[in-house]
């Protein structure tokens, strides 16, 4: 920064054209404009609590400090040069300084040749001083910091009247009105003839909201990365806790699978086997692991429990209560409880969870002798069951969303099956969009499917059909499909 005696050419020569500074000021409200719709866009967004969206506006609020301060000092850079006139013409009034507004620059200078001090208008309205009380010395200037600032401003300025250095750094003074700010301060020695200190002069700028705008950068920034490095360890431990949940099994099963089994129960050959086959859809958004399931395992009679389910929400929490709920409808089943009493008990056990949540499942159970389905719902899609070439739903059995109504009963009903059959169990999220209130279009597009059904020669192929509907949609939900095909 040139120091007023310094230079060697004229004012006017060293003045930039006044067109150049218009347009820098025209450029600069631009900018000025285009954060203020940014800003509002977020507005509503931001009372969500995202820390991200949080982040964003600190910076924009930063941003616009910036440009603000820019703004005031061309305005004043315009206020101070010649108008551009023809030869000639008379020159027109120089406009008033622009009002800077509380607290943001002014000048000063300290002559110690005769002690004579010098500030501006803005200087006197930083520091909420009239002007008839004039402006404070250089040995009453530290009176108005805080004490713990006093040393620094010390520093700088014996720094600058004895070594020639240049000031610049910043602390805090308390106004008038007993308001504190903060005061970044640049300036220089000026030198007489013989090269000695002859005077000190500087620039005083309240940054007060600037550095608060940073720190509010800082902390929303950081409460970013915290809120980050939350979400990557929920999302590490849910997607743990659910490959620990689901079944181990890849590809295609039969269950019965031990031939032990299914001659002791009377299959000696493969009819009324059932070929199993599942598959778990992720969302659109890797960070959504939702609350889905899908199940399939040998009871110790050799009949088979068939389910699939899932809970509201996602992460953690939603993969914790579904390995609660799969857990104990394993364990039930494996004590012979029948899918209606057992819907009823899942729904007592969510009711007194410590985290109540809501869920939707259909537990199923087939006896491979007799062929037949014995299944209840609660509040989920019915099983699709594909018969030569066509399809349909089976006709539900009464029952609620699990955690919805405490002590809620639930009914069961019972479906015989035949040779060459194709179920299949969904989970809600398959289809991305509900087309109608009350209508699960997942359901509709795989009746469609019907005919690709009847081609499949295992359950594997069945699931293959679905996640060329499927699977390179966009959904907004995880889901989960079970394909059984009845052994011919």
């Amino acid at each position: 920064m040139p120091s007023p005696l310094s230079a060697d050419r004229s004012a006017a020569d060293r003045s930039p054209q006044r067109g150049t500074v218009e347009a820098l000021i025209s450029q600069t409200r631009r900018l000025r404009g285009g954060i203020d719709a940014v800003r509002r866009e977020t507005a509503d967004e931001e009372r969500a609590g995202d820390p991200e969206l949080r982040w964003q506006r600190a910076l924009c609020d930063l941003a616009a400090h910036h440009l603000d301060g820019l703004g005031e000092h061309l305005d004043q850079l315009r206020a101070g040069l010649p108008a551009d006139v023809p030869p000639g013409a008379p020159a027109p009034a120089r406009p008033a300084a622009p009002d800077p507004g509380p607290g943001r620059a002014g000048s000063a200078e300290w002559n110690l040749l005769s002690d004579e001090v010098t500030w501006s208008d803005e200087l006197f309205e930083l520091f909420g001083r009239r002007p008839e009380d004039g402006a404070p010395t250089l040995d009453e200037l530290p009176s108005w910091l805080l004490e713990e600032d006093r040393g620094l401003l010390s520093a700088m300025v014996t720094d600058c009247l004895v070594d020639g250095k240049a000031i610049d750094g910043e602390f805090r003074i308390v106004r008038a009105d007993g308001a504190e700010r903060t005061v970044h301060m640049m300036g220089e020695p000026v030198l007489d003839a013989d090269g000695a200190t002859a005077s000190m002069w500087a620039v005083l700028r309240d940054v007060s909201e600037l550095r608060r705008s940073q720190r509010e950068v800082h902390e929303t920034r950081d409460s970013l990365r915290h809120q980050r490095h939350i979400a990557q360890t929920e999302r590490r431990l849910a997607v743990e806790l659910q490959e620990a949940v689901l079944p181990p099994w890849r590809g295609s099963l039969r269950l019965p699978h031990d031939g032990d089994t299914a001659r002791a129960i009377g299959l000696a050959e493969a009819p009324g086997v059932l070929d199993l086959a599942a598959h778990y859809l992720p969302s659109a958004s890797s960070a959504l692991i939702g609350g889905d399931w899908y199940d399939a395992m040998q009871l110790p009679d050799g009949r088979t429990l068939l389910s699939v389910g899932g809970l509201t929400g996602h992460g953690v929490t939603a993969t914790s209560g579904m390995a609660m709920l799969l857990g104990a409808l394993r364990g039930m089943a494996v004590a012979g409880t029948e899918p209606g009493p057992l819907m009823g008990l899942l729904n007592h056990l969510l009711d007194a969870s410590a985290q109540p949540a809501l869920g939707s499942a259909v537990c199923c159970r087939y006896d491979p002798r007799e062929r037949t389905l014995l299944w209840s719902q609660a509040g989920h899609p019915a099983p699709l069951l594909f018969r030569g070439g066509r399809g349909r739903p089976l006709r539900p059995p009464e029952g609620v969303l699990l955690g919805a109504v405490a002590d809620a009963a639930y009914a069961q009903a019972e479906e015989r099956l035949e040779p060459g059959d194709v179920l299949v169990l969904h989970t809600e999220g398959l289809s991305p969009h509900r087309t109608a209130p009350d209508t699960d279009p997942g359901t509709e597009r795989l009746l469609e499917l019907a005919p690709r059904f009847a081609r499949a020669r295992s359950a594997q192929d069945g699931v293959r059909v679905v996640l060329e509907e499927f699977g390179g949609e966009a959904r907004e939900d995880d889901a989960c499909v079970l394909v059984a095909r009845v052994g011919c």
